[in-house]
């Protein structure tokens, strides 16, 4: 077990660094906006030496790495092919070596660190995926039983089934939209404030911080969770079916197994094994659903952050943000096999 989980995780570390390695590389093909426009600032005669050197180190002319080839090696124009070898003065050898030692470079936008930059866009970001996380598999789960349990012809669960239904049909931005537009509009319930963390200032001093936190999360996260709960439920409530449907489930009922716990003893772990990606695929889709709702409710988290700088072309900042979201999905992925391992007695019979 010990050795098949280490060539698992050694192969999302090698395909997280190819994905990080690609979206750098392809980052160098061009100069950035930032970097074009601190060069013209740079170059204005009206600019004094406080304000250059206030322009960091790409307006003074001294680009870091910038002035070094992309690669360890490039080709040389015109016929015959040759390529020339750069040794390890190149941008990518510095950028690799300072992820390595957990720097991930300077915002060409600011001249920032990328990490101070990352933080606290992580710290909005990784409480709204979390709950979003949490309450989308647990009401999957609770739905998903609830349909699969009873008749599908009663009342509720047609209701359930055809909400599901339409929800899947509506793309995340429509539905954001549609909470914003009804849950926090003067002119409708306005029970919600309009999220705006990046503004709000928690009030310590009363006691009311976390409700009042909790409150501006609560649009962005009923948006996430609306999305992602139809993908989960009914693909689970089908698995369900078809497993309470196969004979030993028959056989239990035989026996006077209450319903209740054949559904959750015996059919979920058998209707979760062929649906694990799919749950685990949940936190990557979080991730980039939050692009949309960190945008639409101005949440300075890693989706803002990322669509500011792909808007800016400030590779660093894109870099380290796919670095991240790449070795989230990877992760997931991961965590599928080892769920999938400690459900199936079958897969572990033959890891031993």
């Amino acid at each position: 077990m010990l050795g098949w989980l280490l060539t698992r995780l050694a192969g999302v570390v090698l395909a997280a660094w190819l994905i990080a390695s690609a979206v750098f590389l392809l980052g160098q093909l061009r100069p950035s906006f930032a970097e074009q426009q601190a060069a013209e600032r740079a170059e204005s005669p009206q600019l004094s030496l406080p304000a250059r050197l206030a322009l960091g180190p790409l307006a003074q002319g001294q680009p870091v790495g910038f002035g070094q080839p992309a690669f360890y090696f490039t080709r040389l124009a015109g016929p015959p092919v040759r390529w020339q070898w750069h040794g390890w003065h190149n941008q990518y050898h510095y950028w690799l070596r300072g992820v390595l030692r957990g720097q991930l470079g300077r915002s060409l936008s600011d001249d920032q660190p990328v990490a101070e930059k990352l933080a606290p866009a992580l710290a909005h970001t990784l409480p709204l995926m979390g709950l979003a996380l949490a309450l989308s598999t647990a009401l999957a789960l609770g739905f998903a039983t609830y349909l699969a349990a009873g008749p599908a012809t009663t009342l509720g669960r047609v209701g359930l089934r055809v909400g599901l239904t339409g929800l899947q049909a509506l793309p995340l931005f429509v539905l954001a939209l549609l909470a914003l537009l009804l849950l926090a509009n003067p002119d409708a319930l306005n029970l919600l404030p309009v999220s705006n963390l990046g503004s709000y200032q928690p009030s310590l001093a009363t006691g009311r911080w976390l409700a009042d936190y909790l409150a501006h999360l609560a649009l962005p996260l009923l948006s996430l969770v609306l999305a992602a709960l139809p993908e989960l439920t009914l693909p689970l409530a089908a698995a369900l079916r078809h497993e309470l449907a196969s004979p030993y489930a028959v056989a239990a009922r035989a026996k006077g197994v209450p319903t209740r716990r054949l559904v959750w003893h015996h059919a979920l772990p058998n209707a979760l094994l062929p649906l694990l990606v799919t749950f685990t695929g949940l936190l990557p889709a979080l991730v980039a659903g939050a692009v949309v709702v960190e945008v639409l409710f101005a949440l300075p988290g890693m989706g803002r952050l990322l669509a500011e700088a792909a808007a800016a072309q400030d590779y660093p900042v894109l870099t380290a943000g796919v670095l991240l979201t790449a070795g989230a999905r990877l992760l997931a992925l991961l965590a599928a096999d080892v769920f999938h391992y400690w459900l199936d007695p079958r897969l572990r019979a033959a890891l031993a």
